[in-house]
């Protein structure tokens, strides 16, 4: 199992940290550092950012937001950035939800999520291979544009810029048993949400039958410290928002998967303690047993003991979330 460093998205601003840790988890032996975006900072900047001040260590997006940009802009960004890298890019893609699809980015959540996440992915494969114009008449995307509204001067295209590798990774964020299975079909890796290595089936029977190569990386947020309860705090938080804030009350995929892994009556108690404005108790009744099962912390002993668990399932890539400098060594030490 090989170590990444998830250093997710912004706050209020730059992280001063970011290009110090992803220099020492390089150092280290960390296989890969990861960014992210929301509705602030993107996901590309930073690790282009990061790219220029690093040599070895892979530049993953986990994940950037199909909704922000066409296919063929995304797979302009990937194209662009593997080049300056020397070949280091690996594209996470994940389709978010309503209510930043909607809220952020002001057009459709697709009816039909697989079949657009599909139709994304072929497209940026093409532009990625450039073995001839891109042309797709998708549902959701068509190149060249074909709606009632297209001048009709639009023709396919062939991406300029020459590719430096038609097998740039693409891997997938996704949460549902459908969506993972059509994953594992479609893409060279998975980015799993909450994954709790004693329960892999809460994501569907493709699970068990991942084909050879194919890379699965989960983010886990990871803390080295004495007082376990006070090193879930943080995870807690993450997981108050996520699922009382990310998505409406009656869709939000984030509560549906805690409830599939046997929190249900906890998940819609956090959704109803945050959406009425009550978030310091929404992170409160977030249960530690959960928060607990998805991260690694404590003191070094109990996540060397945990970390085994990890080893033993499928994870290719475990993703430390957010961690220190002296985390991140510590897990370095007990993964080597």
């Amino acid at each position: 199992m090989r170590l990444g460093l998830a250093l997710g998205y912004w706050g209020r601003g730059p992280a001063p940290d970011y290009v110090p840790l992803a220099r020492e988890a390089e150092r280290l032996g960390y296989h890969s550092v990861w960014t992210a975006e929301s509705w602030g900072s993107d996901a590309f900047t930073p690790l282009t950012w990061i790219a220029a001040q690093t040599s070895t260590i892979r530049l993953g997006t986990a994940v950037a937001q199909m909704a922000a940009r066409p296919p063929t802009t995304t797979a302009m960004h990937a194209l662009t950035l593997d080049h300056l890298s020397g070949g280091r890019v690996m594209l996470g893609l994940g389709l978010s939800g309503p209510q930043v699809v909607e809220g952020w980015y002001g057009r459709p959540f697709p009816k039909s999520p697989l079949t657009a996440t599909r139709e994304y992915v072929d497209v940026v494969r093409q532009v990625l291979r450039r073995e001839g114009p891109v042309e797709a008449a998708g549902r959701f995307h068509s190149h060249p544009y074909r709606g009632p509204d297209a001048t009709g001067l639009g023709k396919p295209l062939k991406p300029i810029t020459h590719p430096l590798r038609a097998d740039l990774p693409v891997l997938l964020g996704a949460e549902g048993p459908k969506n993972v299975a059509q994953t594992v079909r479609i893409a060279d890796g998975w980015l799993p949400l909450y994954w709790a290595p004693s329960r892999p089936e809460v994501y569907g029977p493709a699970v068990a039958e991942l084909p050879e190569g194919f890379l699965v990386a989960p983010m886990a947020q990871v803390k080295v410290c004495d007082d376990v309860a006070a090193g879930l705090l943080p995870v807690k938080a993450m997981l108050g928002f996520y699922i009382g804030g990310m998505g409406h009350a009656a869709r939000n995929f984030h509560a549906d998967l805690m409830a599939r892994m046997g929190y249900e009556e906890e998940a819609r108690r956090i959704q109803e303690l945050f959406l009425s404005g009550r978030r310091e108790e929404a992170v409160l009744a977030v249960p530690d047993a959960f928060a607990d099962e998805i991260s690694l912390v404590g003191p070094r002993e109990r996540i060397a003991e945990r970390l085994e668990l990890w080893r033993k399932g499928p994870v290719t890539d475990l993703l430390a979330l957010a961690p220190d400098p002296h985390t991140l060594r510590v897990l370095a030490e007990l993964n080597s």
